[in-house]
């Protein structure tokens, strides 16, 4: 059921600290961890620790806590001093999602270009 940790779900188990990961930040509604594949010098994930499936599940179920990951994203970037960096939020497999838990990718420490790939 949306909003309750799923078995079978990486970032489920990463919230609940079953799995580990580099941890940057913590909230009540939020954990930020280092992506294990990154795409740039700072490549951060923030999750919602409720389950939805993707960004657009998150933001019409509990638009608060989406407000909660994007506000997390900008303090992700404070914290690690980038001056400029994307948030990105991929929603389906031919925007790049892989796992189906909503997520943010904090994504900075060089050039980024438009369009994205």
């Amino acid at each position: 059921m949306a909003g309750e940790p799923q078995d079978d779900c990486l970032f489920c188990k990463i919230a609940a600290g079953h799995i580990p990961a580099t941890i940057i930040r913590e909230t009540d509604t939020t954990v930020a961890f280092q992506d294990i594949n990154p795409q740039a010098p700072t490549h951060i994930l923030v999750i919602p620790r409720l389950h939805h499936r993707d960004a657009a599940s998150l933001a019409a179920a509990a638009p608060a806590v989406a407000a909660d990951v994007l506000r997390e994203a900008g303090e992700v970037a404070v914290q690690e001093k980038l001056e400029s960096y994307r948030i990105v939020f991929n929603t389906g497999s031919g925007a790049g999602q892989t796992v189906w838990h909503a997520h943010a990718h904090v994504l900075g420490g060089r050039g980024l270009q438009w369009p994205p790939g």
